[in-house]
C-alpha cells in the first residue's frame, strides 16, 4: 500500500530510536521491513493505513503497535464522518474493530484500543464537541507513546540490577527502541545496565523467519555501541553449553495471570535450552502486556503468518514450490522456565500469580 514519502533522517535522541510519531500529516514510521539497509519513514494518513502497516509488519513488537493503534483511532476520529452523531459513533466502531483485527497475540493492541473507546465513551457521554473529541484522542494517543518510553526506562532500571557486570546476555527477536515507543523492553535492560557503567556484551539469535535479530536488534545495538555478536537461531544452546552465556533477556507480547509467557517463536526453545544449562531466564514487558484475564498460556492465541515469510528471503524463493508451510509467529514459554518477569512497577518472581498481581494492582 503506498503510504506517503520515502525519506531518511537522523533517527537518534542520545540512544532513542524513534519508532513512530505523531505528525500535522499523519502517523510517521520508520519501515521496519527494510531495515537494516534502509531507513525509509511513510506517513500513514488513514486508520486503514495503520491498520495495514501494522498487518504488514511495518511496525512490530507488541508495546509499538499498541501505540500504533491509538494514532490510528486518533486519525479515524480526525477523518471520520461526523454530519451527525450517529454516524460519527458508527465510524468509530469501524475503526476501533479495523484496528482490532490486525494481529490477534499482542495483548498491548487491545489495551490501547480499549484504553482510547473508553475516552472516546466519555466524551460522547459528557457532551463534548466533535471537535474536542478529535483533539483529545490525539493527545491521549500522544501520553500513550510518552508513557510507554517512561516505562521502558522504569523496566531498564529494575532489569539492569539483574545483569551482572562483564556479562554476556542473549536475547531472541527484537525487543528494542523498535518494539516500543523508544528505548526498549528487553534491550532497555540492557540499555540500562550499560548506562549504569557496566560491560555488558550481546548474542543476538537471528530470528527465523523474519530475521528480526539479524536485521534490527544488531542494528540497534551496533548504533548504540553495544558489543554483539549475530548467531543463528539454532546456535543458541552451543554456546549456552560452552559458557559463553551469562543470562537471557527477551521481551513479551502476552503475559497470563500465571506467568506463562507469549513471545516471538522459538523463546520456548530458548527457555528449555537456559533452564537445561542452569542460565538464567528473564522477561521484560511493560504492565500493559499482563493479560490478567486468562489463566494460562494455552488461552493466548497464535498468530499464524503468511507462508511467503518462511519460503522466502527478501523476494529469494528458498524453498521447493508447492511444499506445505507452517507459520506461526509466537510460542509459549510456561512459567516453570521463567526466573523472573521485569515491568516498569517492578520485578515478579514465583509464585508468579500472586506477583504479578501485586504488580497488576499498582503494587512494587
Amino acid at each position: 500500500m503506498p503510504a506517503g514519502p520515502k525519506h531518511s533522517r537522523f533517527i537518534l535522541e542520545g540512544i532513542m530510536i524513534k519508532t513512530i510519531e505523531w505528525t500535522e500529516e499523519g502517523v510517521m514510521m520508520i519501515d521496519q521491513r527494510h531495515l537494516p539497509t534502509e531507513e525509509q519513514y511513510p506517513v500513514f494518513r488513514t486508520y486503514e493505513e495503520v491498520a495495514w502497516a501494522i498487518k504488514a509488519m511495518v511496525i512490530r513488537g507488541a508495546p509499538a503497535i499498541g501505540v500504533a493503534a491509538a494514532m490510528g483511532v486518533a486519525l479515524g476520529s480526525r477523518n471520520a464522518d461526523a454530519s451527525d452523531a450517529d454516524t460519527f459513533d458508527s465510524t468509530m466502531e469501524q475503526v476501533f474493530d479495523t484496528l482490532a483485527a490486525t494481529r490477534p497475540t499482542a495483548v498491548n493492541l487491545f489495551w490501547a484500543i480499549e484504553r482510547m473507546r473508553s475516552l472516546y465513551a466519555n466524551l460522547r457521554r459528557a457532551g463534548a464537541s466533535i471537535d474536542d473529541i478529535r483533539n483529545e484522542l490525539a493527545a491521549e494517543a500522544r501520553r500513550m507513546h510518552a508513557e510507554d518510553v517512561a516505562a521502558n526506562q522504569r523496566m531498564g532500571r529494575f532489569g539492569a540490577e539483574l545483569i551482572p557486570d562483564g556479562s554476556t546476555v542473549l536475547t531472541h527477536c527484537n525487543a528494542g527502541a523498535l518494539a516500543t515507543a523508544g528505548y526498549g523492553t528487553a534491550l532497555g535492560v540492557i540499555r540500562a545496565a550499560v548506562e549504569s557503567g557496566k560491560r555488558v556484551a550481546v548474542f543476538a539469535d537471528e530470528t527465523r523467519p523474519f530475521l528480526q535479530g539479524a536485521r534490527l536488534t544488531a542494528w540497534e545495538l551496533q548504533k548504540d555501541n553495544i558489543p554483539v555478536t549475530l548467531i543463528t537461531d539454532n546456535m543458541a544452546g552451543h554456546f549456552m553449553k560452552r559458557g559463553s552465556i551469562d543470562c537471557v533477556v527477551v521481551g513479551a507480547d502476552r503475559i497470563a495471570s500465571n506467568g506463562d509467557v507469549a513471545n516471538k517463536i522459538g523463546t520456548y526453545g530458548v527457555a528449555v535450552l537456559a533452564k537445561e544449562n542452569n542460565i538464567p531466564f528473564y522477561v521484560a514487558a511493560p504492565i500493559s502486556t499482563l493479560d490478567m484475564s486468562i489463566g494460562g498460556g494455552d488461552e493466548i492465541p497464535i498468530e499464524e503468518r503468511g507462508e511467503d515469510e518462511v519460503t522466502h528471503v527478501k523476494g529469494m524463493q528458498l524453498a521447493p514450490s508447492g511444499i506445505h508451510i507452517a507459520n506461526p509467529a509466537f510460542d509459549v514459554t510456561p512459567n516453570r522456565y521463567v526466573t523472573a518477569i521485569i515491568t516498569e512497577r517492578g520485578v515478579a518472581r514465583p509464585d508468579f500469580r500472586e506477583s504479578l498481581r501485586n504488580l497488576a494492582n499498582g503494587g512494587v
